[in-house]
Formats: C-alpha cells, sequence, structure tokens
C-alpha cells in the first residue's frame, strides 16, 4: 500500500458514470468490512444502493470483478487517510510515529462500518488462492514494507542505532496495529489503540538514539 501507483478510485475528468462507480465502491467497502468479500454479492449491493442488477452489471462484470474493485478502492482510501498527511512530517522517527498513528487514528474512527477494511479481508482471503487473495496480499506486503523503509530512513538519520532491524520492527508495529483494531471491534474498547501506541513507543526507545524524544502519538 505505497503511496506512490495507487489507481485513481475516480477517473478524470469525472462523469456521471464515475461518479456512481465511486459511490458503489464506497458502499462496497462498508458491507465487505462487516460482511465480508465472500458476502459481497451485486444483488446485496443493488439492495444497499438502491440500484439495479442490470446497472451494477455495468460497471462490474461479476462478483471477482467486484471484489478486486473494491480491494483497489478501499487500497486508495488507506493511502490517502494514512499516508497522505503523515509524509508531510520531517524524514525520520517523526515520519515513522506519523504513519503509524494515522494507522491507528484511520482503525479507531472506523473509516469503515466494520472497522480495518484489510484487517477483515486478510483474514478472510489467507488461505484462498486467486486473485482477491494476491491483490490483498500484494496490499499488504506493500504496507510493511513501508513501514521498514521508514524505519531505515529513520536508522538512515542517525535517530534509530544500526540494531533496529527495519522488516522486523515492521513486522511488530504492523501487528500491534492489527491487534488493537480486532481487539477494539471485539470488546468496543479504545484503550486497545492506547496499549498499541504505547507498545510501539516503548519499542522505539529500545532502539533510539540518546537523547532522542519518541514523539507521542
Amino acid at each position: 500500500m505505497t503511496p506512490s501507483s495507487p489507481e485513481p478510485l475516480v477517473p478524470h475528468p469525472a462523469h456521471k458514470g464515475a461518479l456512481t462507480r465511486q459511490a458503489i465502491l464506497q458502499e462496497a467497502m462498508d458491507l465487505a468490512s462487516v460482511n465480508g468479500l465472500e458476502g459481497l454479492t451485486i444483488g446485496s449491493l443493488a439492495e444497499a444502493t438502491n440500484l439495479s442488477k442490470s446497472g451494477l452489471f455495468a460497471h462490474f462484470g461479476s462478483k471477482e470483478e467486484l471484489q478486486l474493485a473494491t480491494v483497489q478502492a478501499a487500497r486508495a482510501v488507506f493511502i490517502e487517510q494514512v499516508f497522505g498527511p503523515a509524509l508531510t512530517a520531517p524524514r525520520g522517527v517523526k515520519r515513522l510515529c506519523a504513519v503509524l498513528a494515522a494507522w491507528l487514528d484511520y482503525a479507531e474512527r472506523e473509516m469503515f462500518r466494520g472497522g480495518c477494511f484489510f484487517a477483515a479481508v486478510s483474514v478472510e482471503f489467507d488461505s484462498r488462492p486467486g486473485p482477491v487473495r494476491d491483490m490483498v496480499t500484494v496490499c499488504m506486503d506493500d504496507w510493511r514494507t513501508s513501514l521498514a523503509r521508514l524505519v531505515r530512513e529513520a536508522r538512515e538519520c542517525g535517530e534509530l542505532s544500526r540494531g533496529a532491524d527495519p522488516e522486523q520492527l515492521a513486522f511488530e508495529f504492523g501487528a500491534l496495529a492489527l491487534g488493537a483494531n480486532g481487539a477494539f471491534q471485539l470488546h468496543r474498547d479504545h484503550r486497545c489503540f492506547a496499549m498499541a501506541r504505547r507498545a510501539i513507543k516503548e519499542r522505539l526507545k529500545v532502539f533510539a538514539a540518546p537523547g532522542l524524544r519518541i514523539p507521542s502519538f
């Protein structure tokens, strides 16, 4: 889910058909976050959007095409919400913390009715081979790669020690964020996100350069 290469959610210039597609995909993301991508059908989406099945087929010729378009749309939302604001932060630990804070905020605000879209569909499709699983895997891999790159940049800036393993920390931070999202969806307790933030901050302190203050988030 790197911020460099998402295909636009709405073609430009926007026209009525494109705007309709955007509205359909917004509803599709919400439904999939609750019922899963397998529960997302042309029929259920037609009922939710008050559109005809034939009208939806004009946008998506099959269930799989609808699923793939929904994953792509969710990826665009994730990049906009998580990377858009955070990448304005200074390079190094501040940028890394800004991205992690933005992801936790994104999950806590429940951009989708069922919480983090990718947390839901990655569990749903982790053992189902096919194009949808492949796309979800690419999105999750891109996210972890982006986190590892941010850790590496902080290390290159001298803000984290050479012992900070980018891939290891990216895995740990991702696990904490996904765990907080899952716990919140089950228990509806916002303290899950506070605990994840505290755990991330304590982990960064282990590798922080002497005198470096880890930003609060």
